[in-house]
């Protein structure tokens, strides 16, 4: 059984990775506007798992005999100045869930919630995946600069992702 503050942070964070994928999902929309149909894919593969990040930890509050509390989705952000702009904020908020997560792991911890501190170790290492990955985006994208035919290489490259499900969460 979840303890109450255990039991609202989870919630929280339930809300924060279907926010995320509304956030992907806004920035798939922007890279469709601009003609940039891999990295629409790529941002749309990413609101997926995003999607299954949440449904992962709604699962957990249940089996924990917890209550699942939805709250509303705040309209993402819908314009950014350039493809190296948007996977610019990818990046920073995928920093700042992985701060939310280790918040979460500390008060686990705090709350000896042994299961709930063994679950979210899958979330800490998922958090370590999301920041090299779209970090590396970054980079080669900082890398193309204004050269077009190399940032339509890198959308092609990105187009290549599908989405998968997140482990244990099928």
């Amino acid at each position: 059984m979840l303890s109450q503050t255990v039991e609202q942070a989870l919630n929280k964070q339930l809300n924060v990775e279907f926010g995320s994928s509304y956030l992907y999902l806004s920035m798939a929309a922007w890279c469709e506007s601009q003609n940039l149909s891999g990295m629409a894919q790529w941002m749309q593969a990413q609101a997926q798992e995003e999607w299954g990040h949440g449904m992962k930890i709604y699962d957990f509050i249940h089996e924990r005999d917890g209550k699942v509390v939805l709250e509303a989705l705040t309209a993402p952000p819908t314009e950014w100045d350039s493809p190296l702009a948007l996977f610019q904020a990818a990046y920073k908020h995928e920093c700042h869930v992985s701060q939310l997560i280790n918040e979460l792991v500390d008060l686990a911890l705090q709350e000896k919630d042994y299961a709930t501190y063994a679950f979210l170790q899958w979330f800490v290492s998922e958090q370590v995946e999301e920041e090299s990955t779209v970090r590396g985006i970054v980079d080669r994208l900082k890398m193309a600069g204004e050269q077009t035919g190399v940032l339509l290489m890198i959308d092609s490259q990105l187009g290549q992702r599908v989405p998968t499900a997140p482990a244990g969460g099928e």
